[in-house]
């Protein structure tokens, strides 16, 4: 029997405020079997770098990433935010282990190559080590992985953590049955940015496709949703959009799907 993994990818203002983030790692903590936490922290990358006078440039909801903006990500990814992480689910009894993909070389990644934008140092991953992740996870430690990949010749790169653990979960997926859940400060997907209530149960690839030509879906919720299908299409077992109240047992959230299943019949 195939066993399970769940892998969770935790951002936005969940991870900032402390209330919300110790109330989703208690539940984390509490998910039974295998697990990977993957984690992002961009509005205190931005917060620190902004007082050391780094101001951030984004486009299309993605980071772009000079040299001193890698300085930043990579002391607040793979120090503060990350350790605190692991701090924290070891007070909970989760024996976590902090990572970024240059340790035990578990995410290689290429610099994205310039076309209308050079996102500067940032990374396209090139591989998984899957061998690696899988022998941690046997030998009972939780990858708690920062958004910090490397090329194999010394250079880091800051690479989107919702690729990261979409490209985790692709690799993954060939020795468990994985499961994975953006969990971020919203419901789900929703129809109307206003509405709280408007969460959208169910996406197709083609209806993703429709809700970014009018708006619906934009900024950081493009590459989130285009991550989310790219697993779904290369085997992963299901991709849901939440927020941190969905790992308790509560129902909602966004489930992606490659057709209705009326359309699959």
């Amino acid at each position: 029997m195939i066993e399970h993994l769940t892998i969770i990818k935790v951002g936005g203002k969940v991870v900032e405020e402390e209330e919300s983030l110790q109330s989703l790692l208690r539940d984390f903590s509490r998910i039974a079997g295998n697990k990977i936490l993957v984690h992002g922290g961009g509005t205190k990358a931005t917060a620190i770098g902004e007082k050391l006078g780094v101001k951030p440039k984004m486009v299309e909801g993605r980071r772009v990433t000079d040299e001193e903006t890698l300085e930043v990500v990579t002391m607040v990814y793979a120090g503060l935010v990350n350790k605190n992480l692991v701090a924290k689910l070891q007070a909970l009894g989760t024996n976590a282990l902090g990572l970024t993909g240059a340790d035990l070389d578990i995410v290689r990644a290429k610099k994205r190559p310039v076309a209308e934008v050079d996102y500067g140092f940032v990374g396209d991953v090139v591989n998984v080590n899957n061998r690696m992740l899988r022998e941690l996870l046997e030998n009972g430690a939780v990858p708690v992985v920062a958004p910090i990949t490397h090329d194999g010749d010394g250079q880091l790169f800051n690479t989107n953590a919702d690729t990261i653990a979409s490209e985790l979960a692709i690799a993954l997926s060939s020795s468990y049955r994985v499961t994975l859940i953006y969990c971020f400060d919203k419901r789900g997907v929703l129809m109307d940015e206003s509405d709280e209530d408007s969460v959208i149960d169910e996406i197709t690839m083609a209806e993703f496709e429709e809700m970014k030509s009018t708006g619906t879906v934009n900024g950081g919720m493009i590459p989130k949703l285009t991550t989310g299908f790219n697993a779904m299409k290369q085997g992963v077992n299901a991709v849901v959009v939440t927020n941190a109240s969905a790992l308790s047992g509560s129902k909602g959230g966004t489930r992606l799907a490659l057709f209705h299943e009326e359309e699959e019949e």
